[in-house]
């Protein structure tokens, strides 16, 4: 299943009891907040958010023999940057927990 912005602003709006377009634009900021704070990440960055998890931009090595698999080509990747998210321990032992004892809920 994919979930859309869309089903997350429905899903506040429900609990909140706010009709979707006075939350839409709140879900919008929160996201381009986060997504410019990453953007400007100098050359690295953390965002961390209690009980959800760890986003963090972080810098990959240069690979200099690389290799193109469909051509076999070696090629030069240069050094680049690249975003990771770690969950918090709250959401890991949940997601950790077998699909069974999580059907029965």
């Amino acid at each position: 299943m994919t979930y859309t912005k869309r089903d997350i602003v429905r899903k506040i709006s429900e609990t909140k009891n706010l009709p979707m377009v006075q939350v839409e634009p709140w879900v919008d900021d929160v996201i381009v907040a986060l997504r410019e704070t990453m953007m400007e990440a100098n050359p690295t960055c953390r965002i961390e958010i209690r009980d959800f998890g760890v986003f963090e931009v972080k810098l990959t090595k240069a690979k200099p023999k690389a290799r193109n698999p469909k051509t076999n080509e070696v090629i030069y990747v240069p050094e680049h940057r690249k975003t990771h998210f770690k969950p918090s321990k709250l959401l890991k032992e949940f997601l950790r927990q077998p699909l069974e004892s999580v059907d029965q809920e």
